[in-house]
């Protein structure tokens, strides 16, 4: 009898076989080598009211586009991706040629359309000598803002759609993208980071890998829905530890939980962009079920609207409230205070530097001040560690800055730190200490007082110019005894009536009220 049972089964299996009704392990393996996708990277986050405009210059600061293999590894998003798809078989994958992260990052301005057309046309170009291929994945940002051209990631897909025709194009954005309909019109599938600071950025490019392996395979069928709740928000509100950011995206992540096969993406979008598709948007990808996708969206594009109070209405304290408030939670004990400057863009504002000199701060380090013009004076009086110096430092760049700061000590540090030649961190007052930087840098961990050797546990008050990102390595580790967020002057308040815009639209919420 036993035997009898397993040939029976043998021969059904075989049956099964040459009927075409493989398991998914025996299909996988039938699909190797079957697939050649092309892979890309065009990231800028655009604050379109700083004053220096975005061009191949910037873009080419730190060396020409990456090209071949380097792309596949530029960036988590793409690196989660790669692993992922990597898994199932030997897909080839082809980099196109991708530009660089741009200097000072989201402290430039417009973009030029000829740093726009030519970075696209590589691309474009590079699909076309290395076609055809079965699919695309882009990492893109979702806050670019290009000059005289509306939606300009819609724009990169629909130009590399042109060239490739009917095949998935896969895309994962930021956080902060400001998006609509036009982008999910053009892509086959979009994915969204749901976490602020954004952990989850590898985690998107696996998804993207896996759904998009499965789409080729004729195993899932993406559709898309989009909506804009009509809520703009600063990005100082938007950390998914506290609430209601954190219970958006735990609703996002519930539907993807009762609906397997769904992907929910919410972008807070990024308030500093003076454009048309400013502020959230919902972005749901379902498989064949357009039905669905639309329910989903409609009911997270509706709870955004109810908690738009509780999310966009809240009030930060002003510089000289703020740093009073830092000085007394110090003197306190709740050592160290960290105080967020999110508004300054450039790096080069003063106000909490002048602030905490007014009111006697003591023990505090600034990091940090972006200040070119500081640095190269040092390095062309041929200054090093240890000697005195009488120098003023920063309130320039743009008509937020303040005041240039005069500051009499000690150069405790000059020298290289990550990807800067030169970084100065001058000593002075009641054991205090500013890092001055050339650009723009933001610090989300306390790694940077020991490469510069600035000893913590002599810091009673830290500055961050950071909006979010900082609570990754000075709060969720237990760090900070306190955290004060400030409303210090810069093109990036947290009073957004305060913002001079022109083309958002008309009702959106605090806005229009």
């Amino acid at each position: 009898m036993k035997n009898f049972v397993f040939v029976f089964a043998f021969l059904f299996s075989l049956m099964m076989v040459s009927c075409g009704q493989q398991p998914e392990s025996q299909d996988a393996a039938a699909h190797q080598d079957d697939y050649k996708i092309a892979v890309a990277s065009f990231m800028h986050e655009t604050c379109t009211f700083c004053p220096r405009p975005t061009g191949i210059e910037e873009f080419e600061y730190y060396g020409p586009p990456l090209e071949g293999d380097s792309v596949l590894s530029s960036n988590s998003y793409l690196r989660g991706f790669v692993d992922r798809v990597r898994e199932y078989g030997e897909v080839e994958l082809t980099g196109l040629s991708s530009p660089r992260d741009a200097k000072g990052g989201s402290s430039g301005s417009w973009i030029t359309r000829e740093a726009f057309d030519k970075y696209t046309g590589l691309m474009v170009e590079d699909l076309n000598q290395n076609g055809p291929f079965d699919a695309v994945m882009l990492s893109l940002h979702g806050a670019m803002a290009v000059k005289d051209l509306l939606k300009p990631e819609a724009e990169i897909v629909r130009r590399i759609r042109e060239e490739v025709g009917d095949i998935p194009i896969f895309v994962t954005l930021d956080l902060h993208a400001n998006e609509d309909h036009e982008l999910s019109d053009a892509a086959g599938a979009v994915f969204i980071v749901k976490r602020y600071p954004h952990y989850d950025t590898y985690l998107q490019g696996e998804r993207a890998g896996r759904a998009l392996i499965r789409t080729l395979r004729g195993h899932y069928e993406p559709v898309m829905a989009t909506r804009k709740p009509g809520v703009i928000t600063p990005s100082v509100y938007q950390g998914t530890g506290v609430s209601p950011a954190m219970d958006i995206m735990e609703r996002a992540r519930r539907w993807e939980a009762r609906r397997p096969g769904t992907y929910v993406s919410v972008s807070f979008g990024f308030a500093y962009a003076d454009v048309p598709d400013v502020g959230a948007t919902v972005m749901v990808v379902a498989d064949g079920d357009t039905a669905l996708a639309n329910h989903i969206a409609d009911d997270m594009n509706d709870y955004i609207w109810r908690v738009r109070e509780a999310f966009a209405g809240k009030k930060l304290p002003k510089t000289r409230e703020g740093v009073a408030q830092s000085i007394q939670a110090a003197r306190a004990g709740k050592t160290p205070v960290v105080i967020a400057d999110h508004a300054d863009r450039t790096g080069n504002s003063t106000h909490i530097l002048e602030a905490l000199i007014r009111q006697g701060g003591e023990n505090f380090c600034i990091a940090t001040i972006a200040d070119e013009k500081a640095v190269n004076k040092l390095l062309e009086q041929k200054k090093q560690a240890g000697d005195p110096v009488d120098m003023t430092i920063g309130g320039y760049a743009d008509q937020y800055a303040g005041n240039p700061v005069p500051i009499e000590g000690t150069l405790e540090y000059f020298g290289p730190y990550r990807h800067f030649d030169h970084v100065a961190v001058v000593h002075f007052g009641s054991n205090n200490r500013v890092i001055v930087t050339p650009q723009l840098h933001q610090v989300t961990t306390p790694a940077i007082f020991e490469a510069l050797d600035i000893p913590l546990e002599e810091l009673d008050i830290i500055s961050l110019k950071s909006r979010v990102h900082f609570r990754r390595g000075f709060y969720e580790n237990g760090l900070a005894g306190e955290i004060i967020e400030v409303d210090a002057p810069g093109l990036g308040p947290a009073d957004l009536s305060k913002v001079p815009y022109t083309n958002i639209p008309e009702d959106i919420y605090p806005i229009s009220k």
